[in-house]
């Protein structure tokens, strides 16, 4: 395992973290590096005072993906892993361009923001999936989405301390708000409404995901389900940090390779 890898997850995503231990050693370490891999591409967004700024970031790591070597503690084991072929640029590639989309955080129907997620979450957990082997990748794509609504949902709050709103304009609409008002008072009775909403979304997502059969190589990668559910289910009571419960969940599911009760 690259410990130096490992260890960058392990401190900046301790969900992805766990849910990796699950996959086969020889699969592990691109399922890390793609994990890291996601990690800078957040950061892009979090570090940029500017969206121009972000985009500069994000072109950075097209650049690598592209097959341009640079030396990073991330994008070197990234370019090793896509010239094994353990990681596919077919894969990498709309994540990064999901991630253009969220710099400027501006969608402004649900479908749109529908379809980022689905590219952004969801492709991260196909990109999960095909570097362990999965015959259908694709399968997990709502997997993934769901694990993001749910994230957004934990995190709407800090990201609107920070200026950022990326709820879609005619949700928020429905409950007359703007991003700009919701930015102002995220914890507004409108504004939780708004999240509740979004809750929902990410339950509709966990009950298409509930019928799929989840292929053992793709545990791992479904794995982000278990959290998802269980962050939605008691949303806006949400646990940071993670609670032991919340461990378990997923080690019972790795174990048995049950992600979601069935409908």
């Amino acid at each position: 395992m690259n410990e130096a890898i490992a260890a960058l997850v392990r401190r900046h995503d301790p969900d992805r973290f766990l849910t990796a231990l699950f996959a086969s050693p020889g699969r592990r370490d691109a399922l890390l590096t793609l994990y890291a891999f996601n990690h800078e591409l957040a950061r892009a967004r979090e570090v940029a005072s500017e969206p121009p700024l972000a985009l500069i970031r994000l072109q950075w790591w097209r650049e690598v993906v592209e097959g341009e070597p640079k030396r990073h503690e991330v994008a070197s084991p990234l370019s090793e892993a896509i010239a094994a072929g353990a990681l596919k640029s077919s894969d990498l590639l709309p994540i990064i361009e999901a991630r253009e989309a969220e710099a400027y955080g501006d969608f402004d129907t649900l479908a749109d923001w529908r379809a980022w997620l689905l590219a952004g979450a969801g492709g991260l957990a196909v990109a999960a999936a095909s570097a362990l082997g999965a015959p259908e990748p694709e399968l997990l794509r709502p997997f993934g989405a769901a694990y993001g609504v749910a994230g957004l949902a934990r995190t709407a709050g800090m990201l609107a301390a920070r200026g950022t709103c990326l709820l879609p304009r005619d949700l928020l609409a429905q409950h007359d708000l703007s991003p700009e008002a919701f930015v102002d008072d995220p914890v507004s009775a409108p504004a939780l409404r708004a999240l509740a909403d979004v809750v929902r979304e990410g339950q509709a997502l966990l009950a298409d995901a509930a019928r799929i059969p989840v292929v053992r190589t793709a545990v791992a990668a479904a794995l982000p389900a278990v959290l998802a559910r269980r962050d939605l289910a008691r949303w806006p009571s949400v646990a940071v940090p993670r609670r032991l419960g919340d461990r378990l969940a997923v080690v019972l599911a790795g174990v048995s390779g049950r992600i979601l009760p069935r409908n």
